[in-house]
């Protein structure tokens, strides 16, 4: 299998030939960096805007739906951003919105725009699933959006509404040329590839970095419904099994590993072609070791892990008159107490489960209450 060491993000608004020159891009009044009891420095921040969303996919949530959280349950407008800015100050420096579907939250512009603004964030990024895009791309890339992820996990109708229980294939492919055409710098396309239901789409989707300059992504099976039903294995396709179909059928084109982000743990480009191909190992977890990710809930907890159920109240914190100094230090006690990789930290819950543990969350049903 080839292999790729990875580059880090490029700098926001900065052309790559100069992008390593970031002093003028610090926060004016830094903090010590973010980082664990293994030696892991965190500086990428993905926040969940909202919990709803405009599709029902089989590996989210369950088909009847979850129960999302009363609106003032939600992180509010200002506490995303107070949180935003604490964590520039504490090194991070790229932000992605998630959901849910965070185009349903009718402020996504203004907190997109004003996360841009903030002394320290190099990159803003956000992850949609393509239906609503069309209708805010424009102002999304006037405020300032760097980076847009799009999730489509089938190129035919059909399948997608099975996976989705929705329409709009159409809407999330002019989703992705019109990405491209306003001149977003990152462009991606994200793909759960799943064995005996659209693992035939492997090559199909690779091909669209023939002429898309953008980045496919296949995604480990990982759902993270109430039925928690990867547990049984039978639809998950490994990373390494999606590697070794990519490199047998590209074989006679002398595919060539490229690079990507830290999460791109398997990257490719095929010589000719505009775009590359990425593998995610996030059910396997061999990217672990190179973990940088905090996670905000919509509801406003950190998870330091997605396969954690440890919750810290982060929200109820600041609600609760606390100062930012109280908000560095649970930042720093969620990280000081993160497991050195997924396994652990799954065995954990499960542990804590096994001997009702009250302040262990599992009453989530969906990942749209996670973020991603």
């Amino acid at each position: 299998m080839l292999n790729n060491t990875v580059n880090a993000n490029k700098a926001f608004g900065v052309s790559e030939s100069n992008s390593s020159s970031t002093a003028e891009n610090r926060h004016p009044n830094p903090l010590p960096p973010l980082q664990d009891r293994h030696g892991r420095t965190f500086d990428y921040v993905r926040i969940a805007v909202i919990e709803q969303c405009n599709l029902r996919c089989t590996y989210c949530m369950p088909e009847e739906g979850v129960r999302f959280k009363e609106k003032d349950m939600v992180l509010r407008t200002d506490e995303i951003l107070r949180i935003v800015d604490i964590l520039a100050r504490m090194g991070v420096r790229k932000v992605r919105y998630t959901g849910g579907e965070p185009l349903v939250r009718p402020d996504i512009v203004e907190i997109v725009e004003r996360t841009v603004q903030t002394p320290g964030v190099k990159a803003v990024h956000m992850t949609t699933n393509g239906l609503l895009f069309p209708k805010y791309a424009k102002d999304l890339r006037d405020a300032g959006l760097f980076g847009v992820n799009i999730s489509l996990d089938s190129l035919r109708e059909d399948k997608f509404q099975q996976i989705t229980r929705r329409s709009g294939l159409d809407k999330v492919l002019e989703s992705i040329d019109l990405a491209v055409e306003l001149g977003f710098p990152r462009v991606k396309v994200n793909v759960v590839l799943m064995r005996g239901f659209n693992e035939d789409e492997l090559i199909p989707f690779c091909e669209l970095t023939r002429d898309k300059p953008v980045t496919v992504r296949f995604i480990e099976f990982m759902p993270f419904d109430a039925h928690q039903i990867w547990e049984t294995g039978q639809h998950f396709a490994s990373a390494a099994d999606l590697c070794s179909q990519i490199e047998a059928h590209y074989a006679g084109s002398g595919i060539n590993p490229a690079s990507g982000t830290r999460t791109e743990h398997h990257i490719y480009q095929v010589p000719g072609y505009a775009g590359k191909i990425a593998v995610i190992p996030a059910f396997t977890r061999s990217l672990c070791g190179n973990c940088s990710r905090i996670r905000v809930t919509a509801d406003g907890n950190i998870m330091n892990c997605l396969y954690s159920e440890v919750p810290y109240h982060l929200k109820d914190l600041m609600r609760n008159g606390a100062s930012d100094d109280d908000v560095v230090a649970l930042f720093r006690k969620a990280f000081d107490e993160k497991y050195k990789d997924g396994f652990e930290a799954k065995k954990a819950a499960s542990i804590a489960a096994k001997i009702n543990v009250s302040d262990i969350d599992r009453a989530r049903a969906s990942m749209t209450q996670i973020g991603g």
